[in-house]
């Protein structure tokens, strides 16, 4: 086995591992574009939906159904005021704010977790001013959002904040029996609190690049094999050019000048 054959055998054995680690990018790229039409699906179908009482989503083992995300559910009760949380860090308004959650007691006793809206940073680790939430008896209507992970590098928050919406977390913060499958971003309130905090932006619906980067690594595997053939094709031309002393073109010619010599020299014999 000459050493060339070696080398190209290498050339198409990386040819095809790269091609490989293309289509596993691809599918990849694949899934991701699935789940985000998925995404989009739930908030189309969920998003504006008629508000349903509580416990129409919220069983009692506190778990939230995953096709229920975003819809809006209504509550009644009282807001623990005294209980409340912030959420720092939170991407608002080109800054980061600071998320306000409440814990809602339901008519049902149990206590339900709302996200009322984000307020600016102050000057400190803490916002300057944080509006209260109605007292007595209101009722809200909320969109269903599950809870976050704590965060994987370990960083905390000062006394009264949380570094993110970690349910279990807040619940041990909180009397009563509180739901940790989910909590609520506010949409509205009745009757509204004396000031009003920043709101939240609707889903988008931008599919994402998923679906071109997935199509992109398609095109990568294929143009692996064309620069390979190229490379072992300038080899055999080289190489040819090497054995019969002059470039391949100027030797195709005089083979073709021969040719034509030979058949007129026949010709005239005849």
């Amino acid at each position: 086995m000459s050493a060339r054959f070696i080398r190209w055998t290498v050339y198409v054995l990386i040819a095809i591992g790269f091609a490989v680690a293309c289509v596993f990018l691809s599918n990849w790229q694949f899934e991701r574009n699935e789940s985000r039409a998925a995404q989009i699906e739930l908030v189309e179908q969920n998003y504006d939906a008629d508000p349903a009482p509580l416990a129409d989503f919220i069983g009692a083992d506190g778990e939230l159904d995953p096709t229920d995300e975003w819809h809006p559910v209504l509550l009644r009760g009282e807001y623990q005021a005294d209980e409340q949380v912030l959420v720092r860090n939170r991407p608002h308004g080109g800054t980061s704010a600071f998320e306000v959650l409440v814990p809602f007691r339901d008519v049902d006793g149990r206590v339900f977790i709302v996200d009322r809206g984000w307020v600016p940073p102050g000057d400190g680790d803490s916002p300057d001013a944080v509006p209260a939430p109605p007292s007595g008896e209101v009722e809200v209507i909320v969109r269903l959002r599950p809870g976050e992970q704590l965060p994987a590098s370990g960083r905390g928050a000062p006394e009264g904040q949380v570094p993110t919406i970690h349910l279990p977390s807040i619940a041990e913060r909180v009397d009563g029996d509180v739901i940790t499958g989910a909590y609520g971003r506010m949409v509205s309130e009745d009757p509204a609190g004396a000031s009003a905090l920043g709101g939240f932006d609707s889903p988008t619906d931008d599919p994402g690049p998923h679906l071109s980067y997935a199509i992109q690594w398609i095109l990568f595997a294929l143009m692996g094999f064309i620069f390979i053939g190229y490379i072992i094709r300038t080899e055999i031309v080289k190489h040819r050019e090497e054995v019969e002393g002059v470039p391949a073109p100027v030797a195709k010619r005089r083979r073709r000048d021969h040719d034509a010599n030979v058949e007129d020299e026949l010709l005239d014999a005849r």
